[in-house]
Order: structure tokens, then sequence, then C-alpha cells
């Protein structure tokens, strides 16, 4: 965690590109090889942390009902943590960042997918709600790109309102489209 908070604090004082293990080292108070004993390179350390913060923020609000909470998290935190997420986004391979929003955010819909099958007592084949989660992952994760390209600027609880307001019954109609039971 040490290492994590000298590379965040190290990126409000210049970016990543110029940061080096070195950096982090003098940062924390350690030396390099205990950096190579935890991370190989400064980019598994941002992989590290993004997913680290991820599981944390989306921890139970992965269902139908609280998606909205787990999902403004990560908005809140990636607005409070804007000089490292623009930082990344910027400086490391953009693959790093829309791997990690995919990632996080399949994880997130396929509980939900799951639950309101259930909820709703459909007979849908995993590959349909593969299909339906994978529509609204591109669709949720498409969106906070846009967000980051912008700086940020529309309010996050505006655009996870927004993007409730989509999904909210969409979801609920492709699955029941995709009931093989009917």
């Amino acid at each position: 965690m040490a290492i994590a908070y000298a590379l965040k604090e190290l990126v409000e004082e210049k970016s990543l590109n110029k940061i080096t293990i070195q950096d982090i080292a003098d940062k924390c108070g350690i030396n390099r090889q205990t950096f190579y004993y935890h991370f190989p390179n400064i980019i598994d350390l941002v992989e590290w942390i993004l997913y680290t913060d991820a599981e944390k923020l989306m921890q139970g609000n992965k269902t139908y009902h609280t998606w909205q909470k787990g999902y403004l998290s990560v908005f809140k935190t990636i607005e409070k943590d804007k000089s490292f997420i623009l930082n990344v986004y910027h400086y490391a391979p953009r693959e790093y960042i829309t791997s990690f929003l995919y990632t996080v955010t399949q994880r997130l819909l396929l509980d939900v997918v799951e639950e309101k099958t259930k909820e709703l007592d459909l007979k849908v084949k995993d590959k349909d709600k593969l299909f339906v989660a994978d529509f609204f992952k591109y669709s949720l994760v498409g969106i906070v790109i846009d967000w980051i390209d912008k700086d940020m600027q529309m309010d996050a609880e505006e655009v996870v309102e927004k993007l409730d307001s989509i999904i909210h019954g969409t979801m609920e109609q492709a699955l029941k489209n995709a009931d093989f039971s009917h």
C-alpha cells in the first residue's frame, strides 16, 4: 500500500511517464529491490492499484438495485484520484484503463444479470446472459471513457442517474427477450 500511495503522490508532482522506480522507492523509504519484490514495473503497480481500488468500491454493490451505488463509487474515486487516473489514461497504454474498466464492469453486470434472471424466473442461456452483460458493459465503459476524455466535467451522480434510467427496464426486457422457456 505504501508503494501505491507513493505513486499516487508522485503523479501530483509529475506525469507518470517521468516517474521512475527510484522516485517511488525514495518517496516511500524503501530500496529499489523492495519495489521489485512486489511489482516487476510501474505499469503492473498501476494495474494493481486500479483493481484493488475497484474491488473495495464494488463490494456489496453488485445487485440490480445497488449497482448504481458501486458505479457511483467508481466515478467518485476517479474524480478524487483525477491526477492519477488522467496520468494513467494519458501515459500508460490505453488498454490498461479500458481492460480495467471492462473487467470491473463485466463482473458487476454478470452478477446483476444473474440476479435479475432469477428474480424474474427466466430460463436464459448462459451465452445470452453474457451477451446482455457485454452489451451493457460496452455502453457503460464507453460512457466512462467519454467522461474522462471530457475532463470529468459532468457531475458523477448525474452520469450514474442517466445510466440507471437507461438500464432500468432495458436490461429486464433484454433478458425477457432471451428467455427460451416462453
